[in-house]
């Protein structure tokens, strides 16, 4: 009984093969008559798929690069930058309120907050001249402690970081980001070579590689180029860079702090910004990164983001689809005769509804494919003259292929139905 039901099991299945096959070559038949027609209604589906891919590729873009970003400043970091303003006046008021960041701030939080793994103040100056002469922007000195390297996850690739003899002994040495050695020395050796900041010599010891950069500012943290840096002791920055007479020598602009595994990032910050607002009298001139914090952020935005896009991809869809139905719905009426000659020699309303909705769906999948394939072309075309970054996702291509597919077959059975549905003897008159 086994070997009949197989048998009878896989002459239905290629039967039913042969019937999808004949009604896709009629179908191809049918769009390849009207070919322009096919083309026009195929237009809103392609421009729809398209406008979603692009789209889709444009928020992975940029979503990758603010992820990279904030896994960079460290997930188990915290950040706390001096709120800076160009102004006298106001930076006067301030300072009759609040000290500013200074290091005393820097050794408070360290002896009162617990979990630290590392830290680090920071001293951030730009020169007013520096030798050799930089050939694109002024290079930023950033004074660090050597834990600053584990801190923001630094790779030197050529010579060695400084270390804490070299800090405690302010020892007149740098290394160099990957813009920096560039601008100062090209394609030379810079290694052992002398960089003259002020009028301090610094001896170069180290490059480290390139790291992402943000192009514009990110909860509170300044925008600026991290490949364009000097690193220098801290101790080698103030007591060579800062003035001798200067009142601001204590004076800092940031501090790094790296907490261990399981410390919650957000008791840490809340207590970090107790400290602060305690001995700068609430002056709120400080701000408390925690990228930790704002990961989580970026990846609730982005399921509100994709959500968002599939509404939108719904939406661009829906156009297309409307189309489809108009011109299904016109086909109808030319082919009246055909449908009732086909009821009157045998044929099935199920017949006649597969033959539409077939006709419907390669439409769709023609469209899909020809929108997939520009929406691609449209992405890396606003990658090289807009500079974006654009990523085009498989999920991105899944999804406005499926949705194509999907407004094809829903909006091609009505049609189908219709025409199944037509009275045989009524379709074979109609003229």
């Amino acid at each position: 009984m086994m070997p009949v039901r197989e048998a009878r099991l896989r002459a239905r299945a290629v039967l039913v093969y042969q019937q999808w096959l004949r009604d896709a070559q009629l179908g191809l038949q049918n769009l390849t008559v009207h070919g322009l027609r096919s083309l026009l209604t195929m237009l809103g589906m392609i421009f729809g798929v398209a406008a979603v891919v692009a789209m889709l590729s444009i928020g992975a873009g940029a979503r990758e690069k603010v992820m990279a970003l904030i896994e960079q400043m460290g997930v188990h970091n915290l950040i706390v930058e001096a709120k800076e303003t160009t102004e006298y006046q106001a930076h006067a008021k301030m300072r009759r309120i609040s000290p500013g960041l200074t290091l005393e701030d820097y050794r408070v939080i360290r002896d009162d907050l617990a979990g630290i793994n590392a830290s680090t103040p920071r001293k951030r100056m730009t020169p007013s001249k520096i030798i050799p002469r930089s050939q694109q922007d002024m290079p930023v000195v950033y004074g660090v402690t050597p834990e600053y390297e584990q801190i923001a996850g630094l790779h030197v690739v050529e010579g060695r970081f400084f270390d804490q003899q070299d800090e405690d002994r302010g020892a007149p040495i740098c290394v160099l980001g990957g813009a920096a050695r560039w601008n100062l020395f090209g394609a030379a050796e810079p290694l052992g070579q002398y960089v003259k900041v002020n009028e301090q010599w610094f001896r170069v010891i180290g490059v480290v590689s390139p790291q992402l950069s943000a192009d514009t500012e990110a909860a509170e943290a300044p925008a600026m180029d991290v490949n364009n840096v000097i690193y220098t002791p801290l101790n080698s920055a103030l007591l060579r860079l800062e003035d001798s007479y200067s009142d601001v020598r204590d004076e800092i602009d940031g501090i790094y702090l790296n907490m261990r595994d399981g410390v919650d990032m957000a008791s840490a910050a809340n207590v970090v910004r107790a400290v602060l607002d305690s001995s700068h009298h609430g002056a709120d001139d400080f701000s408390i990164v925690v990228p930790a914090e704002l990961l989580a952020e970026q990846r609730k935005t982005e399921r509100l983001f994709n959500a968002v896009m599939v509404a939108i991809a719904s939406i661009s869809l829906l156009v297309g689809g409307i189309g489809i139905m108009n011109i299904m719905l016109a086909s109808i009426l030319e082919r009246t005769r055909e449908i009732g000659l086909r009821r009157a020699v045998g044929a099935r309303q199920s017949d006649i509804v597969r033959q539409f909705v077939v006709e419907s769906t390669m439409i769709s999948v023609a469209g899909g494919t020809i929108g997939v394939v520009l929406g691609f072309f449209i992405s890396r075309l606003i990658a090289w003259l807009a500079g974006w970054s654009t990523i085009v996702t498989p999920g991105s291509v899944a999804l406005a292929f499926l949705v194509s597919i999907s407004v094809g077959l829903i909006f091609g059975i009505y049609p189908a139905t219709k025409a199944a549905r037509l009275d045989p003897v009524e379709a074979i008159r109609y003229e």
